[in-house]
């Protein structure tokens, strides 16, 4: 039986890479909830379209072990990140990741996503691939300068553009 996900999805998101993971689930059959990164289930795309998510992430908070995977599909909101950081739902955001981290679970991202777990601590020892202006960022991990990286359970892409170097290994993984 697929293993479930959750995927996080930020304010604005990333449309074209929040589709590309959304797409080859519902292609493979692997069941999925997207979780707004906000205080409220609407969100738009960095291009400006409107999408309802399943949930928000407050309420993803505690039922991780409901999930056997984490997608952080990023978006333009984290550039602006540091300035709401202690916004409650970022709070939040930081917990889950650190949380799914820590047990092990199948973390997968593009863009921004290794910086956001590298600042949680779970990347120790791990290599990641990380968008170029959010290379210097990454403390406890390593971040390398290919489009993607698979390391033990992270899976990362450099951004949405080279999602499909890793995707195939994603379905796969979460297929077994």
């Amino acid at each position: 039986m697929a293993k479930k996900v959750a995927v996080l999805a930020v304010n604005p998101v990333n449309g074209c890479g929040l589709f590309q993971y959304l797409e080859a689930f519902f292609e493979n059959g692997i069941p999925y909830k997207v979780f707004a990164v906000a205080d409220g289930r609407e969100i738009k795309t960095n291009s400006g379209i409107t999408l309802i998510a399943d949930d928000v992430i407050a309420n993803l908070k505690g039922h991780e072990d409901e999930y056997d995977a984490l997608v952080f599909s990023c978006g333009d909101a984290v550039p602006a990140f540091q300035q709401y950081a202690d916004m409650p739902y970022n709070v939040t955001l930081l917990e889950v990741i650190k949380t799914f981290g820590e047990k092990g679970k199948i973390m997968i991202g593009h863009c921004a996503a290794a910086m956001l777990f590298d600042f949680t601590g779970i990347t120790k020892g791990k290599k990641v691939a990380v968008h170029p202006l959010a290379k210097p960022a990454i403390q406890n991990g390593e971040a390398t300068d290919s489009p993607s990286e698979i390391d033990g359970n992270f899976y990362t892409a450099q951004e949405e553009n080279h999602i499909w170097t890793m995707i195939g290994k994603v379905i796969t993984i979460l297929k077994a």
